[in-house]
This record gives C-alpha cells, structure tokens and sequence, in this order.
C-alpha cells in the first residue's frame, strides 16, 4: 500500500503556467554600469586580498615585491597572518546592536576607527600619486596618516595634500644626529603632532625580493623590468610623465635599497637617544618595533607615550615574534601608563577588532593601504579604507559589541596555538 502511494506521488506533474511582462520585469533588476574602468575594478573588490590581486596585475614586480615580501623565509609575516586566522570569536548574543560606534580616542585625539595608515617608503614608486593620497584618504576617513623617513613626497607636501587630518611623522635615527632632527623640526613646523620613531633596524632585514629583483631608487632597467613592464602601460606613463621619483628626506640616492638602509640606519642608537629625543620633541612620542615586555617597560620610562608591537611587516627579523601574542603582557606590563598599539599582517577589520579585543588601543596597517594604492590610486585607499571600515563594523555587530569599550579577552581565543 505504501509503495502504490509513493508511486502516485511520483507521477504527481507539477502545473507549469507563462509568468506575466509585470512579473519577468520585478525579477529582473539589472544593475546600473559603471563605465569607468578605475571605479569597475575597484567596486568588485571586496576583500582586502581582492585589491592585492589587482595591484599585482598592474605594478612592476619589484615595487610590487617590496610591498608585498618580507625577510629571508618571510616566516614572520605568514606567522603574524596565521596567528589571526587561527583566532576564534565568541560572539555574546540578544544584544542591540541597531548602531555601533567604532571610534576611539588615541594620544588625545578622536579618530572615527581604531586604525591609522602606517609608514611606508616609497609609496610614490608602487603608485605615482603616492602619499599624497594616503594622507588624503586618512583625512577623508577620520584616521591618522603617518609619512616614513623614507618616504617619497615631502613633509610639507603631505600637510597641504591633509590640512585638516592628522598627520605623523616616522624617524629612522641617523648616523648624522643633526640631520635626523632637521626632519624632525621641520615636522613640527607644519603642525605635526605626533613623531613615531622606528627602533627594530639597526640593519637592514635580508629581503630577498628586493635582491633578487635588484630593488634600486630611482629603478632600474634592464631587459627583464622591459618585458615585466609591457602588459602594465599605465604605471610607466604615470611615473614617465610625473615629476622624478626621490625622497623627501635625502638629497639623492643611487642604489640599492638595502644600501641605502645600511647608510641610513644606525646600530649604536640606544636609550639614551630615546631620552634625548624626548627632551627634543614636545608632542606625542611613539616607539614603533617593540617585541619584548622588557622593552616595552624601558621605552616607557625613557618617555614614550605609546608603543608599538611590530616586527617591521616581517621585514626585520626573520622568525620574529607575533606582535599580537604580545598584547595582553604588555598591556599588563605598563598599564596606563603608556597606549599599547600593534601593527603587522592585518587584513582584515576582524583582525583589528580581535586586538582591540585583546587590550590594544590601536592598530596600524601599512600593507593593506599599499594594495588599494596600487590598485587604484587615491580611490584605491579609499576603498580599502572602507573595506576594512565594514568589516569591522560587522564583526562588531556579530559579537554583540556596540562600541570598543565592550570589547574583551573573552571574545577572543585561539584555535590552536601558534
């Protein structure tokens, strides 16, 4: 009896009707072009990795490899990218979370993100409009910008492109002690309040891209940049027909970059320079590379307001420490006394959400900001600006959090140790 009902059922023939014009045309809603090439590429990207795909596409190898490698086994990026990847959330739940508020007060300012576009070299050689649109899009954002010693557009330039944002100024410590604080003096002549000085690079970190690519300022080229150039047009016009590629803070400069890093770069800076620099600057002083609670500790009683827990992108010390994993010792360690900011492999906004979680205060990103550069100029950082805005927002949203005060270790815990 049952198999005669199935068997009935089987047969069963579904009625098939002609759907109406009205009907057909409330299911097909086709979406508005967008003509501009530029605006296309950039509103498919969704991801931060998406707009990496598309920098790849259109930047030379070797500016492209700068940004996007790291030191010798370049183990300590992939460790710092698998430390957040192998975070898990614990969302709290039943909670309104209709509006959500995501700025922060940072070294007494307001920003409208926990995020602030960190420095970066060269940035005029990965894309022509360079820092320039970096500080732009910050402004535009409501974040901090910060311009690198190494950077390729002028302190002064970089205000007049963010009169309003607020804009950071990053010290490599020179040899010439005298020349380092002409940078610095000048920064504050236009209004910059905040000086973050980088002490991880008493060398320069064996980059093996860079080598391998023959990395020089201003490039080179030979028959290899020729070929790698020719499905890429629209970089070489822009940097042909744009005023010449220097840095801001060197007169000039013929080779390598690990040459010139070597040059630069100090190896007998100590505390007593983060001292005497201390008593040199009147604004807000940040120490950017700390890897150890010991130091953080030192940083802070030498006169830093805030530190910043990095391995240089990876750049520095091959199998560094995960500057995240360092986050709740020292935020133990110096209590109040100091901000606690982080910076490396973030790319996502759920990256930046779990070190808030975690204790920090802030974060920076610099790769991220160069991808959207290179894929798209200022609108580039822009869109990545936002990509990272949302995600952060909905990890937010997903943990029941309705601002970054109700953020806590509890909502974060790793998968699996790293």
């Amino acid at each position: 009896m049952a198999n005669a009902k199935a068997k009935k059922l089987a047969k069963t023939k579904v009625k098939r009707r002609f759907p109406g014009f009205k009907e057909l045309a409330g299911l097909m809603r086709f979406r508005k072009p967008i003509l501009s090439p530029k605006r296309r590429r950039l509103a498919r990207a969704l991801t931060i990795w998406d707009l990496r795909t598309i920098a790849k596409r259109r930047t030379p190898q070797a500016p492209f490899d700068y940004t996007d490698g790291s030191a010798e086994t370049e183990s300590s990026l992939e460790r710092a990218r698998q430390t957040f990847e192998s975070i898990q959330f614990h969302p709290k739940v039943l909670i309104d979370v209709s509006k959500v508020d995501l700025s922060v007060e940072m070294l007494g300012q307001r920003h409208s993100m926990p995020l602030g576009i960190a420095p970066t070299g060269f940035a005029r050689m990965m894309q022509h409009e360079g820092e320039r649109a970096g500080a732009a899009a910050a402004q535009a954002a409501g974040i901090p910008f910060c311009l690198s010693t190494l950077g390729t557009t002028s302190i002064e330039e970089v205000v007049k492109a963010a009169p309003e944002g607020r804009n950071a100024f990053q010290l490599y410590m020179w040899k010439d002690r005298e020349r380092s604080m002409e940078l610095v003096h000048r920064a504050a002549n236009v209004g910059v309040d905040t000086l973050i000085l980088t002490v991880d690079v008493p060398v320069a970190g064996a980059r093996l891209r860079d080598t391998r690519n023959g990395m020089t300022i201003p490039p080179s080229i030979s028959t290899k940049t020729i070929l790698n150039a020719i499905p890429r047009p629209a970089w070489w016009m822009n940097f042909l027909t744009t005023e010449p590629l220097k840095f801001a803070s060197l007169d000039s400069w013929k080779g390598t970059v690990a040459e010139l890093m070597d040059f630069v770069f100090d190896p007998t800076i100590s505390y007593e320079d983060l001292r005497w620099i201390r008593t040199q600057w009147n604004g807000k002083l940040v120490v950017k590379g700390i890897q150890r609670v010991d130091d953080a500790i030192a940083a802070v009683e030498a006169g830093a307001d805030a530190l910043i827990l990095s391995n240089h992108g990876g750049r520095q010390a091959d199998r560094a420490v995960v500057p995240y994993t360092l986050i709740p010792d020292v935020v133990a360690a110096v209590g109040k006394r100091a901000e606690v900011h982080m910076d490396t492999g973030i790319m996502h906004g759920g990256d930046v959400i779990a070190a808030i979680a975690s204790g920090a205060n802030f974060t920076w990103a610099g790769r991220a900001y160069l991808y959207g550069l290179m894929a798209g100029g200022r609108a580039g950082v822009d869109r990545a600006l936002e990509i990272l805005r949302s995600q952060m927002l909905r990890t937010m949203k997903l943990l029941g959090a309705r601002d970054l005060s109700e953020l806590n270790p509890d909502h974060v815990s790793y998968l699996r140790k790293m």
